[in-house]
Formats: C-alpha cells, structure tokens, sequence
C-alpha cells in the first residue's frame, strides 16, 4: 500500500519578510547597484532583477505547491517596469504603471460587494485568518448574521480605500523621483530608490490601515458573538465551538 503522506509537499510557513525581502527588496538593489555600463548595464540589471521574483514564485510552487502572491505582484511589477525600460517607453508610463496596480485590486475589491464571495472574505475573513465557523456558528445562533454582514461590507470599502491610496501615492513617488529617459542607468537607480522610498511612503501606512480594519473586524465580531480574541483568531488546532 502506497503511502500518501510520502507524496505530500513540505508544510508551507508563510515567511512574508523573505517574499519582500526577494520579490521586491533585492530587485530594486540589483537596479539601483548594477545598473552602470561597467556592471551588468541597464539590460542586464532589468533581467536579473526579473529571475528573483520570478524564481522565488516558482520555487514556492514547486516545493510548497502553493502560489505566491506577492512573487506574482513583484515579477508583474518588474516585468511591466522592464518593459518600459527595454522599450525605453516616456517614464510617464512608469507613474501610471505604478499606479494601475493597486488601483485594479481596489475597484476588483469594490467590484467584489457585487457578487457573492466579497475579497474581504478571501483576504480577511477566511479560515487561515480567523475562525471563521466558530464565529459564524455564534452569529446565527445570536441572530446577527444580517448586522455582521452590513459590517462586513463596510469593512470592505475601507480596505479598498487602502489601495486606492496606494495606487495615489504610487503615481505621486513614481512622478516626483523618476525623471531619467526609460532604459537609462540613471532610470534604473531612481527606480530602486522609488522601490525603496515605497515602503516608508506607503507601505508602512497601509498595513497601519490593514490593522485598523482587522481591529473593527475583531470588534464587531466581539460584540455579536460575545467570543474572546483567542477563540476568533485561526490556530492550526482549532478548538470546537463552545456548547451552551
């Protein structure tokens, strides 16, 4: 008998500091460092900035079996910043580049109210993040399943208002530091400082609005379900639902 345990992949610990620090961090450094006619040059920086992300991704998949979003997020992003690059585009692209990303995430996050599996759901309110029958089991037997569901759909317009601020600040960084010709050396060094500013500029405000949005969710959720924080958030192990 064939032991299916054997052919399972590795047990996948989410390592966000290493996606970033890979996907996006190392890339910008490669652009902004190697960039010269004496290194790799403007060509060369573009397309080993491009393996990272794009090996990283395809590692996860492999060893893991699971995609990586935020691979896929920075070798989108390098793919489309190479582009504009190797086409040596007007770096008026790059700004919009910059901020049709987060803005396409924001409208398929609003766009996503309309249906019936809001994005909240996916990226929020799911059984990785919380546990989400236990709360579920508690909203109906309380009689808030209706009320829990308005908070909800207001939770998911301000979580795409943090990428529509994202998509802004992105155009806005992109048209303040970016002023080099496309495919130039000096393009590719102002690119990676804009990568690098990123962070500080946006970045860090937007998971400070990610947080305030887990935080009313922890809240209304309390409030309906009368359930403790160490019963809603998601543990590998969870509990059962407690009896009454």
């Amino acid at each position: 008998m064939t032991d299916n345990r054997s052919s399972a992949p590795p047990q996948h610990k989410p390592r966000p500091l290493m996606d970033l620090a890979i996907s996006i961090l190392i890339p910008s450094l490669i652009l902004m460092k190697l960039s010269g006619e004496q290194r790799l040059g403007p060509d060369g920086a573009l397309l080993l900035a491009l393996a990272f992300p794009l090996g990283w991704g395809l590692l996860e998949l492999v060893k893991y079996r699971k995609f990586n979003w935020i691979a896929l997020l920075g070798l989108i992003s390098v793919l489309l910043t190479g582009g504009i690059g190797l086409l040596q585009l007007d770096s008026g692209w790059l700004a919009i580049k910059e901020a049709a990303i987060p803005g396409i995430i924001g409208i398929a996050v609003l766009a996503s109210t309309r249906t019936r599996y809001p994005l909240i759901r996916t990226l929020l309110y799911n059984p990785k993040v919380l546990n989400v029958a236990m709360i579920q089991q508690q909203l109906e037997r309380n009689g808030q399943v209706a009320h829990f569901e308005t908070r909800l759909l207001r939770a998911t317009y301000w979580l795409s208002g943090t990428f529509f601020f994202s998509s802004f600040m992105n155009f806005v960084l992109a048209k303040w530091l970016v002023k080099s010709p496309a495919g130039s050396e000096a393009f590719n060094a102002e690119l990676g400082r804009m990568t690098l500013m990123s962070y500080p500029m946006i970045a860090i405000p937007s998971m400070l609005m990610m947080m305030a949005i887990f935080y009313f969710l922890w809240r209304t959720i309390h409030g309906l379900t009368g359930l403790r924080l160490e019963d809603i958030v998601a543990t590998s192990t969870q509990s059962e639902p407690p009896q009454q």
